[in-house]
């Protein structure tokens, strides 16, 4: 009977210490964050500033309130240009942006935004999530204490807003264009002159004449930003920016903290905003074109055959030159490089094929 009694007791406590280790477990994963983040965008600006607000609010929704997360856009909380190093050391848990502002932290993180001539927004994503370039991402970022994330794809940009004509390179030459990343080294390479400008900033610089010409997104938000007003040429196609992917980095430590589920529900989200951001742009873009155009009689141009050609050329001699600077942007350069020759033959027979049947 003692020993009975005691086989009971014995049960009891486990059951009991069973349910204290459960109800600890349940403890922890309802466990608040409050998470902030910092973007390179002014705030609330349509489709690059409004996608981080849906991320935000996607986290914090599908979390169950778990994750909450405040935007702070440009100037808010911390300089665009400034929101890596606020992320990397923890002063934000996340920031939002495009991985060409930090070539000064790697010149490989160029690869995962936007390179000329490269990967549109649809092969960018299969590069990304299914060709090996999200790990190359992730090998890259962890030396900053980053874990990066597609989110968000602008689709082909416009090559952006001049106030003379481009007939031919030489027009290029001694011109101040606002223009980052690898077309930038391009563009400097033609004989022009490459500015890093955050967007806020780029009306009032075309307008007094401190830069010549810009590029931004597209007609959505350059008819939000009113650059019809400041230059009057406007040229296609975006050959530095086929497929601009935007990202948004987490701090690795605030993400480590999480447990699995709400790791799970971050990435997720970001996957969802990249998409969505995608389908935005591509319904909005062709609204505003028609708008610019037939509203506000913008000179709309496409670039000459052979300022094209040049650009390419010159394009792919900065690229092997970036590519060759160390081991690591070499790597990912590799990656890059085989999949776009390897995709480009396969959309030959697809989608080129398709859309020329299609204007026939």
């Amino acid at each position: 009977m003692k020993r009975r009694d005691f086989m009971k007791k014995a049960g009891a406590g486990s059951l009991l210490a069973g349910s204290m280790v459960a109800a600890s477990a349940i403890a922890g994963t309802g466990q608040k964050h409050k998470w902030k983040m910092v973007t390179t965008w002014p705030k609330n600006f349509p489709g690059l500033g409004t996608g981080a607000n849906n991320l935000a609010k996607l986290i914090t929704e599908m979390s169950g309130g778990r994750i909450k997360v405040k935007v702070y856009g440009a100037k808010e909380l911390v300089p665009a240009f400034e929101v890596f190093d606020a992320v990397s050391r923890g002063t934000a848990e996340m920031g939002h942006g495009a991985a060409y502002y930090w070539k000064g932290k790697s010149e490989a993180a160029q690869f995962f935004a936007a390179v000329p001539y490269g990967l549109t927004a649809q092969e960018m994503n299969g590069w990304l999530y299914h060709g090996g370039g999200m790990a190359l991402w992730m090998k890259i970022y962890d030396r900053f204490n980053l874990v990066p994330a597609a989110a968000g794809n602008t689709g082909v940009q416009m090559g952006g807003w001049f106030n003379k004509e481009i007939n031919s390179l030489q027009d290029l030459k001694g011109l101040k264009m606002r223009i980052p990343g690898l077309g930038g080294e391009v563009l400097k390479r033609a004989g022009g002159t490459p500015v890093n400008l955050p967007g806020s900033e780029l009306y009032t610089s075309l307008q007094s004449g401190a830069i010549d010409a810009t590029e931004w997104v597209g007609p959505y938000n350059d008819l939000a930003f009113g650059l019809y007003k400041a230059a009057k040429y406007y040229y296609y196609p975006g050959w530095h920016e086929p497929g601009s992917t935007l990202e948004a980095m987490i701090n690795k430590d605030a993400f480590s903290k999480l447990p699995k589920d709400l790791q799970s529900i971050v990435m997720n989200a970001c996957k969802v905003v990249n998409q969505d951001m995608l389908a935005e742009y591509t319904a909005r873009n062709n609204a505003a074109l028609h708008t610019l155009v037939n509203k506000h009689k913008v000179d709309l141009r496409p670039f000459p055959d052979d300022v094209l050609a040049k650009l390419r050329q010159l394009s792919d001699e900065v690229v092997a030159e970036v590519a060759a600077k160390n081991k690591l942007t070499k790597e990912v350069y590799e990656s890059f490089r085989t999949f776009r020759d390897q995709v480009m033959e396969w959309h030959k027979v697809s989608e080129q094929s398709y859309m020329r049947a299609r204007e026939l």
